[in-house]
């Protein structure tokens, strides 16, 4: 993991590989050209006040996730600068937002792989810049070369950006090192995430999952009760059972519980974890199975972000459910037309095994229900009719209950996740009825996401608030890399579920 410091130093004694400045498109009423950023103050005089010149003589707009370097000024002990946009030039007596900032800081650090140390001269008003900016550059830092030789892309030859300094800050200070903190332990865990999302099935598979859990519940103080097949026979988990019965790797339902002496309220966090999905019996066609080892992000999210509030000591339990199986054909599989008893003693008749994800987070809601949290938020690649809704950088959110679906939107844009609230429209419950079960797993095929999200509240228990985050789209980027986000496995979620469970702490989530 990249370290990272606040450093008070002045930008031309630093010695580093590289120093980071910000730039922007200029308000149209300086001519739009470009205008160098707060933060860049040093570096700009070193250039005798005209780098703005300079740049765009190199060709550099100041749009976001632009980067230009060039060698840093006489008398500077940092041989390279590097620009990175911003975007455009906040109006007057405003300043960067959070998000921008993230970006910019992610562009640069991508850009500086191979580097030892890079000093980062970006916008710096207050302790929420210094946490975004250490967000976005630990973030943006990250790679994953696990099953590469030596641990590094052999393509390259270079690691990962290994230490930042962020010039402007307080070290002393409590705000910016409450904030850094902050953004070491969410981004850490993130990225714990990404390299779960990205470890190929044959080596992540349920067992392997829960033993990972196990090992971060003994570091962080965390409870972790694994519930194997036979364990999930006896209980009567006939979601879980019946998604995972082709495989010869046995399901599991892990709970992850944190604690806090202080907390007066309870949230818990549901995630869907297919450790790889075939469809099995109703078989993905071809060309929709080779990232299918990403279909357990919503079990990583939920992992990665209770491991995040307990190193962030929050004053609210937590508590994890992950629904981990294989989805896989075979002579034990599931079949259409076969009839599940859930864990909550509905009869669920399987119309489609590829519907397989609703199937284990019923089970779980139940669990979770059983315990009367405040509020239970379930995470899952779930369909990809919410990807063909809302694209791929963006996540549908459901809910019960409308103020609580807003509250879960305005997090998730707080924290720079893309996410759009959805109905759950009642005339759609009618296509899941079935003349043998309870309820089908498949419903109308227009507003296929609405439909199971409409499934999954059937299993919520009775007065408790619920939120569905369908991360389909983003959980996994099969483009190329972009602000801080890598290709592949991205994290999606965790954020959200960090700062939903400060929000609950504070009492600020009602």
């Amino acid at each position: 993991m990249t370290a990272l410091t606040l450093s008070t130093a002045a930008a031309p004694g630093l010695r580093a590989d590289a120093i980071v400045i910000g730039v922007a498109k200029g308000a149209a009423a300086r001519s739009g050209g470009l205008v160098v950023a707060p933060g860049a103050e040093a570096v700009d005089k070193a250039y005798d006040g005209k780098l703005a010149g300079v740049l765009e003589t190199l060709g550099a707009s100041g749009a976001e996730g632009e980067v230009t370097k060039l060698p840093a000024p006489s008398g500077f002990k940092t041989p390279l600068v590097v620009a990175v946009g911003l975007g455009p030039e906040p109006e007057k007596d405003s300043s960067f937002d959070a998000e921008a900032l993230r970006r910019a800081a992610g562009t640069a650090a991508r850009a500086l792989t191979g580097s030892k140390k890079a000093a980062f001269a970006l916008p710096l008003t207050d302790a929420a810049d210094a946490g975004a900016i250490a967000e976005g550059a630990l973030l943006g830092a990250y790679s994953f070369d696990a099953y590469k030789e030596n641990g590094k892309d052999p393509k390259k030859g270079r690691a990962p950006l290994a230490e930042v300094a962020l010039l402007g800050g307080k070290p002393r200070d409590r705000a910016y090192k409450a904030a850094v903190e902050r953004a070491l332990a969410v981004s850490e865990e993130l990225n714990r995430a990404r390299d779960l999302i990205n470890t190929p099935p044959n080596d992540l598979y349920p067992e392997a999952f829960a033993a990972i859990v196990q090992a971060a519940g003994k570091e962080h103080g965390l409870k972790v009760q694994v519930l194997d097949d036979k364990a999930l026979v006896k209980g009567g988990y006939g979601g879980i059972l019946g998604v995972g019965g082709g495989s010869e790797a046995k399901p599991r339902l892990v709970k992850l519980s944190y604690t806090s002496s202080k907390a007066k309220k309870h949230l818990a966090l549901v995630g869907k974890g297919i450790t790889y999905d075939s469809g099995g019996i109703s078989l993905k066609p071809a060309g929709h199975n080779e990232t299918m080892k990403c279909d357990m992000s919503g079990a990583a999210a939920v992992f990665a972000a209770v491991v995040a509030v307990a190193r962030l000591g929050l004053e609210v339990n937590v508590t994890g459910w992950l629904a981990l199986a294989e989805n896989m054909p075979s002579g034990s599989a599931v079949r259409p037309g076969d009839v599940l008893r859930m864990y909550s003693g509905k009869t669920v008749e399987v119309l489609n095994t590829d519907a397989e994800g609703r199937l284990v987070l019923a089970d779980a809601l139940w669990a979770a229900s059983e315990e009367k949290p405040d509020a239970i938020v379930d995470v899952a690649t779930l369909t990809g009719a919410m990807m063909l809704a809302l694209g791929s950088r963006t996540y549908g959110i459901m809910a019960n209950d409308d103020a609580f679906r807003t509250a879960v939107h305005e997090a998730a844009e707080e924290v720079g996740e893309p996410a759009w609230p959805m109905p759950l429209p009642e005339h759609l419950r009618k296509g899941m009825d079935s003349p043998t079960a309870d309820i089908a797993n498949m419903g109308e095929r227009m507003g296929g996401g609405l439909v199971a999200g409409l499934f999954l509240r059937e299993f919520v228990g009775e007065g408790i608030t619920w939120a569905h985050l369908d991360i389909a789209g983003p959980a996994f980027n099969e483009g190329g890399p972009f602000g801080y986000t890598p290709k592949g496995g991205t994290g999606t979620a965790v954020r959200t579920l960090v700062r939903l469970a400060e929000l609950t702490a504070s009492g600020d989530l009602g």
